[in-house]
């Protein structure tokens, strides 16, 4: 439930600020393209390579380096899939209008990216996760600046969290099946 809060949040918060920041609602409408080849072009091009670098990531260096502290394990290791890629969809919606649709387009890349990074402090004690965090901030900056449009980070930060997320599912079950504590 805290989860679903915390996307409320920062939608309000996007609200808030696009009041001040957009003349009106067809400024901000104007941000969103969904007919436009980029979407997968760039989108999904990012996301996949962002998972295949997580996952040299995961690979090649020791957990306690990327280990986030359980969160993201506690979040999603009892959801139905669908119920993962609901919140994934919600999350990636919520924090790229507020971060690159409200903020990038008027205060820019390098601070909409400052912003995005810090408020993911969970990731600040791991300087690991800080540099990825910050790196694929950048990346989804760079993609929207390139592309104009909303959907193309959107489409790539859903993919990435999704994946994981999925991931962890995936693991938990396997791992319970494993042990007998967990039906599929």
């Amino acid at each position: 439930m805290q989860l679903y809060a915390t996307q409320l949040l920062i939608l309000a918060v996007s609200a808030v600020i696009g009041f001040f920041f957009f003349t009106d609602i067809h400024d901000f409408l104007k941000l969103w393209h969904i007919r436009d080849d980029n979407i997968i072009w760039y989108g999904v091009t990012l996301a996949v390579l962002v998972i295949f670098a997580d996952l040299a990531v995961m690979k090649w260096c020791p957990s306690h380096l990327y280990d986030d502290g359980g969160i993201n394990v506690l979040l999603f290791k009892n959801r139905p899939v669908l119920h993962i890629l609901f919140l994934t969809l919600l999350i990636s919606f919520s924090e790229e209008i507020l971060f690159r649709g409200v903020l990038q387009t008027h205060i820019g890349l390098w601070a909409a990216s400052f912003i995005f990074t810090v408020l993911h402090f969970r990731y600040l004690a791991k300087w690991l996760l800080f540099m990825m965090v910050a790196g694929i901030s950048l990346l989804l900056g760079l993609i929207y600046e390139w592309t104009g449009n909303l959907f193309v980070p959107v489409t790539a930060h859903f993919i990435i969290d999704a994946v994981f997320a999925c991931q962890i599912r995936f693991q938990y079950v396997r791992r319970g099946l494993h042990d007998g504590n967990v039906k599929s």
